[in-house]
């Protein structure tokens, strides 16, 4: 353990370092702390490395922790394109939404969402802030062209573009990522996927 932080700590770095430990290790800090709550400490902690080889290994704090989004991404996040993939505009929002509730709460990682946690802890002027407020945006827009294209089998809900939509589900998707921070249970959460779903 590194301090209170529940994350792995690799011993004999870099011999026998393991890059698929090591980013698992940085990606769980970021998550549990932000990207300006991790400190160098923490991360040295978390991916078994001295200052000196973090610094061969990784260019900088900045370029680990596009690393450990990109991971989490694909690790994490892929129920993300399987509720894009859905046939109505319904199915997409069940989907993407309870798949978030699970994982915001599951008890084997952090809570909440990395990329929200790190956005939220970031200043104004922060190239990562500003790289997770356009990979969020991308999301959203991919949410409006699928809205867009699947609302021929099934409407919107009355009064609701494609974009409007898209930004609902966005705003709803950040609210749940604060709410498990303060202690919101996966059953609340679910229970608010149900009634929005429900009035869809």
């Amino acid at each position: 353990m590194c301090g209170d932080d529940r994350v792995w700590v690799l011993m004999g770095a870099p011999r026998g370092y393991d890059e698929d430990r090591a980013l698992e290790g940085a990606l769980r800090l970021f998550w549990l702390r932000g990207y300006e709550g991790a400190s160098l400490a923490g991360l040295l902690c978390a991916t078994g490395l001295n200052r000196a080889s973090f610094y061969r290994v990784f260019d900088s704090k900045e370029d680990l922790f596009a690393r450990a989004v990109e991971r989490y991404r694909q690790k994490y996040l892929s129920f993300r394109d399987d509720a894009l993939a859905e046939h109505t505009p319904r199915r997409i929002v069940e989907k993407l939404l309870h798949g978030l509730a699970d994982l915001h709460t599951d008890l084997n990682t952090p809570p909440g969402c990395l990329e929200t946690n790190a956005t939220l802890s970031c200043s104004e002027s922060d190239d990562v802030r500003l790289e997770l407020i356009r990979s969020r945006d991308r999301t959203q827009a991919a949410l409006e062209a699928r809205f867009a294209a699947t609302m021929r089998r099934e409407p919107l809900p009355p009064g609701m573009t494609p974009a409007k939509a898209a930004f609902f589900v966005s705003t709803v998707v950040q609210g749940m990522a604060v709410q498990v921070k303060h202690g919101t249970s996966r059953r609340e959460l679910r229970d608010l996927v149900d009634s929005i779903v429900a009035s869809w």
